[in-house]
């Protein structure tokens, strides 16, 4: 069988040998070299546009409002412009676009471009007091409010002897992909093509259509192979997709639009930097008897995914917890910063590790060991969560974590660093640990809004084809896919193909997104899968070829294509206005344990040792999972320790990979992977979402730790050594 076995990556030779080709490897003939033209200021009103009469503008392509019939870039809500015409809400805001056959030409021109900009007041922070001149979106620049009610905490805080209270923030993150963002425009057959790196091409087609007011049968979307996303190609393809289409039309040639890794940096969207404060009522055993939470993110300057990110923030926002009376209050604000969106985890990690702090901060006021604190209030079956979603899906959530604290060695460490903390010099060590988890699938109706589809084809030649709409960025799910479709017709992998993300060609099964490719799309691939067998007579295995050989005999000039789209469960009820209900259709749970050194001479931090242990349903490719798994580890080390995204006027200061410091091989620790599998309902052969779990715990463990090793407690990432040595010469001084 297919399905938990460790078959080769299928796109894997293509990229190994250098075939695959990526958006900026693809060469057309008369191709013009596109570049974007932006604010230099924070705010203003744009008064008038000056071009150096040194250059010979004729020979340009030149792009500004006027030239596309909707300047809007449609995802949520439609308050982006895809150039602006008057105001400017960040620096790096999009202004012009030009084009020319040569590269060079096109740097030169860049410069030589300036404006007349009125200056406007800007918003710098997102908690910051407002007066009505900062105003640019509704009547308080909240781009999103949400409650979560449960119980009556009011009654329970007026009469708690216990309330312990702390704030916590997290910075932003930029995403560091491997290839910076491209796209590719050129006619066709009558069509648009637009074709480049993504996580969503139907969020692209919908872009254009409502761009320029066509149909989505005038354009074509096609997906090149994509290196990394992590959500960062999920919302801003739509932007440079509207952008190297309006030059298209207007020169009537094709046209390429590929940032540098600076623009890349300056310009995109980042994780949205957070402040959550907990306010929690407890008895002296350290039961939570009420939760009173705020969580605000920094949406930047347009909406984009800011609901959504802050809809699964405020979700997670209580962690894996028992408690009666809880309520949330989440929201999503403007400021005059470039848009923030969607990244790994998108909310969980910023909400996860203020509730995982917190439950430390806690454990450490009663004198409770933080596995002690955690054991008696995880949620066990029978007990339900914030939104008061019922949880009966019989993982032992505490076993969990006790087996993660055993092959961490938790106890033992916890006391061997006691004891070397006495008497070394300089060097301090923690071990810290997080419990947490994370809903696979788009939240509540979400998935009945997509209502995603797939399709299975057998050829004449009996090769089956999966035509889905999602996209590979390097997590693997073209190997997925086609392990999940070979195991339900009980087929080597070998007569599986995936097709190229073409919306020609394939349906719209919705963004590669939130967890839910291989639990959402895999589950009805099987479905689609299913009818491909009922109609060539309930035969799988080998003996399918020859079935499917025979169908297309007789019916010769007919395709065969099973076909399968989403229904929501039954079980599952949501109510969107009241947040109430089956947030998703199910959660991955996880215990993450940190050791960590502390080097008081230079205030770094050294992760020495991770062991990350979750359960995601069934476990479908073994090496892919765990790839999944010290990935998301190492990219959350960075946002814990080092990404510092330093801003100046609203917009990013270090865009370079010299001074954003991510982790290398160098300063990561042995990563030691578990999975306990059990199997949900609602995936193929019971798999559940797991791309995003690994982000949300890693930050809150090695705080924890740090904390332990320092005997003081951290509220802010990234603990920088900076940071870290302000904290501790404060602490010193009894200022914290």
């Amino acid at each position: 069988m297919a399905i938990g076995t460790d078959i080769p990556r299928v796109d894997g030779i293509d990229k190994l040998n250098g075939s695959a080709r990526y958006v900026d490897d693809l060469k057309i003939d008369g191709i013009l070299h596109a570049a974007t033209i932006r604010s230099t200021i924070q705010r203003g009103r744009i008064k008038a546009i000056h071009f150096d009469p040194s250059i010979d503008w004729s020979k340009f392509t030149i792009v500004d409002h006027r030239d596309i019939p909707n300047n809007q870039i449609r995802l949520i809500e439609l308050d982006q412009v895809a150039l602006a015409s008057d105001e400017i809400r960040h620096k790096e805001e999009p202004i012009l676009l030009i084009a020319h056959p040569c590269p060079r030409e096109i740097q030169r021109a860049r410069h030589a471009i300036t404006f007349d900009v009125e200056p406007l007041p800007a918003v710098d922070d997102p908690c910051q007091p407002l007066t009505p001149d900062h105003i640019q979106h509704g009547d308080d620049n909240v781009f999103k409010s949400i409650d979560i009610h449960k119980g009556n905490p009011d009654t329970v805080f007026a009469s708690a002897d216990r309330i312990i209270e702390g704030e916590y923030k997290t910075g932003g993150q930029e995403h560091v992909y491997l290839e910076t963002q491209g796209m590719l425009a050129y006619h066709e057959d009558g069509k648009l093509v637009v074709a480049g790196t993504m996580q969503c091409p139907y969020y692209v087609l919908d872009a254009l259509t409502h761009a320029f007011d066509k149909p989505r049968d005038a354009f074509r979307v096609v997906q090149t192979p994509t290196g990394g996303g992590f959500g960062g190609k999920e919302d801003f393809p739509s932007n440079m997709a509207v952008h190297v289409a309006a030059l298209a039309c207007k020169s009537g040639k094709p046209v390429k639009l590929i940032y540098d890794r600076q623009e890349d940096m300056a310009a995109t969207t980042k994780r949205h930097p957070s402040v959550v404060r907990h306010r929690t009522a407890v008895d002296d055993d350290g039961k939570l008897l009420a939760m009173d939470i705020n969580v605000v993110l920094d949406g930047g300057a347009y909406v984009t995914l800011s609901p959504v990110v802050l809809s699964r923030g405020v979700i997670h926002t209580a962690g894996p917890y028992h408690c009666d009376n809880i309520h949330i209050h989440g929201e999503a604000r403007l400021t005059n910063s470039p848009p923030n969106g969607a990244f790994r985890g998108f909310g969980a990690p910023q909400t996860l590790f203020a509730v995982e702090r917190h439950m430390d901060v806690i454990a450490t006021e009663l004198g409770l060991d933080p596995a002690e604190l955690r054991r008696r209030n995880m949620i066990r079956d029978g007990d339900a969560t914030a939104t008061s979603q019922p949880i009966n899906d019989g993982v032992d959530r505490v076993a969990l974590m006790d087996n993660t604290l055993d092959a961490a060695q938790y106890d033992t460490r916890s006391t061997e660093h006691a004891t070397f903390n006495k008497t070394h010099p300089y060097l301090r060590r923690g071990i810290g640990l997080a419990t947490f988890f994370h809903g696979a699938g788009f939240t509540g109706a979400g998935e009945v809004y997509l209502a995603s589809e797939a399709w299975v084809e057998a050829h004449p030649d009996g090769q089956i084809e999966v035509l889905v709409a999602n996209t590979d960025m390097g997590q693997g799910t073209t190997t997925i896919l086609t392990q999940i479709a070979a195991d339900r017709l009980d087929l080597e992998p070998r007569y599986v193909t995936l097709a190229t993300p073409d919306t020609s060609r394939v349906p719209n099964s919705g963004p590669t997104v939130a967890s839910r490719t291989a639990m959402i799309v895999g589950h009805l691939i099987e479905q689609a899968c299913d009818q491909i067998v009922e109609r060539t007579g309930g035969i799988k295995g080998r003996a399918l070829i020859e079935a499917i050989e025979a169908w297309h005999h007789a019916n010769p000039n007919t395709r065969l294509i099973g076909k399968a789209k989403y229904h929501k469960p039954d079980v599952i009820v949501w109510d969107d206005e009241k947040y109430i209900g089956h947030a998703y259709a199910c959660y991955g749970w996880a215990t993450y344990v940190a050791d960590v050194e502390v080097d008081l001479r230079t205030f770094s931090v050294r992760v020495t040792d991770f062991v990350a242990a979750q359960e995601i349903g069934r476990v479908l490719n073994p090496t892919l999972a765990r790839g999944q798994i010290q990935g998301g580890v190492v990219q959350a080390i960075g946002w814990a320790l080092t990404e510092d995204i330093v801003t100046r006027d609203g917009a990013m200061a270090n865009g370079q990979m010299t001074n954003y410091i991510i982790p290398t091989s160098g300063d990561l620790p042995p990563i030691r992977v578990i999975f306990e599998e059990s199997e949900s309902p609602f995936g193929p052969r019971g798999a559940k979402g797991i791309g995003e779990l690994p982000m949300d715990g890693p930050a809150p463990a090695i705080l924890n730790a740090i904390c332990k090793a320092l005997g003081t407690q951290l509220y802010e990432i990234p603990m920088t050594p900076e940071r870290l040595m302000l904290h501790m010469e404060e602490h010193a001084h009894g200022t914290v």
